[in-house]
């Protein structure tokens, strides 16, 4: 049985349910806090994003020269990345649409590139330690679960900032 239209599956299914989450929160609100400290939405968009690069591909097939044109590599790895923290002047961020626009066409590289992997190195090492898992085919599978954490927390920031509740 082969492992990649399930892991194809469980990514597709994380971003219908993110982008469905991200459809009722207006862009004005990307960058509200509920309380000092607290990731903003646009905090969240910025990290699955940086976080997906990260996992699907950085993990999977190594940096490649184009990757920046995908995602600023290094710039979203200072604003999103693992232990960033929220800023609570917008015009620290690039703007919304730049960030929706690099959590999109993050998630259709790898889509393209997942698809067409060797079922074989999913078995292969992913590179430095990780409590989650050991190997790319781990890591794939793991920012499905990812996402949908940051999509929780999304859920929950919409709730604080007043909005209506949609599940």
């Amino acid at each position: 049985m082969s492992l990649i239209p399930i892991i194809l599956e469980d990514l597709t299914q994380a971003r219908i349910y993110a982008n469905d989450m991200l459809s009722h929160v207006d862009e004005s609100m990307w960058f509200r806090q509920p309380a000092e400290g607290i990731n903003h939405v646009a905090w969240q968009v910025g990290h699955m994003a940086i976080a997906q690069y990260n996992l699907c591909l950085k993990r999977v097939r190594g940096v490649q020269s184009d990757d920046d044109s995908l995602i600023p590599v290094e710039e979203y790895g200072k604003l999103f990345g693992k232990g960033s923290l929220p800023s609570i002047s917008e015009h620290d961020y690039p703007l919304p649409v730049e960030i929706r626009g690099a959590f999109d066409r993050v998630f259709a590289a790898v889509e393209r590139e997942v698809a067409a992997l060797d079922e074989t190195i999913l078995t292969g090492s992913a590179g430095p330690a990780h409590p989650m898992f050991t190997t790319k085919g781990g890591s794939l599978r793991f920012s499905a679960k990812h996402e949908m954490l940051h999509v929780g927390q999304t859920g929950l920031l919409r709730r604080l900032l007043g909005c209506e509740i949609i599940r």
